[in-house]
């Protein structure tokens, strides 16, 4: 997995403890669109995370390697929740035992279009399951019909929302997640952040 950027290097730091309070639903940047470092490029296979987000939280995830987050390795990217858009490409997609192509094939006769998909994700080490390794979990804004482990997933990260937190509770983190998730939309609303101008950006 690569990414483009110049950004400076973050510490591991202890996070600020939050309680999911509201929030308002402010998109993020300016109407003439994203402003350096912004857009980032990241793209890799998707891989099995930590498998809290379908089972704990009802924010499905999908998770990509986090080795060679940058040029200069992972350390060189902010921790924090973003935004952005994301192309997959189902032809890698593994099934069970030798059914990889037929479960690559299945995927592609139920998800029709272009395959491009609004998401926010969290870089970072998340700090209410205490993880020791960062790792990078992207929640698509889309209901798909199977999981997808194995397909090739290309973002353009258009902005920054947060920093990483760590929760009082599992509902405090669910409320702050949902949030995001509206700021998002919110974000990728307007005609310089919208499909029409990156979709053909991050299509694999």
């Amino acid at each position: 997995m690569t990414i483009d950027s110049n950004s400076t290097a973050p510490s591991h730091r202890p996070a600020a403890l939050s309680s999911g309070a509201l929030r308002p639903i402010v998109p993020i940047g300016s109407t003439s669109g994203p402003e350096p470092p912004f857009p980032l490029y990241i793209s890799g296979p998707v891989i099995k995370g930590f498998g809290r987000g379908s089972k704990e939280l009802q924010i499905p995830t999908a998770n990509i390697p986090v080795e060679g987050l940058s040029v200069g390795g992972c350390e060189t990217v902010e921790s924090g929740v973003y935004f952005g858009w994301a192309g997959l490409n189902f032809d890698g997609v593994k099934g069970e035992g030798d059914a990889s192509e037929e479960a690559s094939e299945i995927l592609k006769a139920k998800e029709k279009g272009d395959h491009v998909y609004p998401m926010v994700m969290s870089i970072g080490w998340n700090p209410f399951y205490k993880n020791t390794v960062r790792s990078v979990e992207v929640h698509l804004l889309h209901i798909f019909a199977g999981d997808f482990y194995g397909a090739q997933m290309k973002l353009a990260i258009l902005g920054y929302i947060r920093p990483e937190l760590d929760y009082v509770s599992k509902e405090a983190l669910i409320a702050d997640i949902k949030t995001d998730i509206e700021i998002a939309k919110a974000s990728l609303e307007r005609e310089t952040w919208d499909r029409g101008r990156w979709a053909e950006k991050v299509k694999i």
